[in-house]
């Protein structure tokens, strides 16, 4: 009788444990996440083809007071077409960031697909 009430106690500590384990509190989106997702839809149209499939960019900017894009600078192995391309039309859009810090440098890394 004994190790059957021992064998009860011990499932049902398992149960309990494992199902306070696996209950994740709601977490939200990862905020860079969210702002990476928000930048390849800014630089989804474009005219490249399949020539210029590959291509890589690091880019570098900043928000403003008004959670708008400042391109501070463009690194795309000296291919100017796609640098203007990126400043063009990231500088100045508006975003929606959650964890916004003035002044905060971020990078993102841009690739072409044709």
């Amino acid at each position: 009788m004994r190790k059957i009430s021992f064998v009860l106690v011990a499932a049902m500590l398992l149960t309990a444990g494992s199902s306070f384990a696996n209950n994740n509190p709601t977490k939200k989106d990862d905020p860079i996440k969210s702002l990476t997702a928000q930048i390849s839809d800014l630089l989804d149209n474009n005219d490249f083809n399949e020539n210029d499939d590959g291509q890589r960019a690091q880019v570098l900017f900043m928000l403003n007071d008004d959670k708008e894009i400042v391109v501070l600078s463009v690194d795309a192995a000296q291919n100017s077409t796609l640098e203007g391309f990126i400043k063009s039309k990231l500088n100045y859009q508006e975003v929606d960031f959650a964890n916004y810090e003035k002044g905060k440098k971020y990078t993102v890394s841009v690739r072409v697909v044709a």
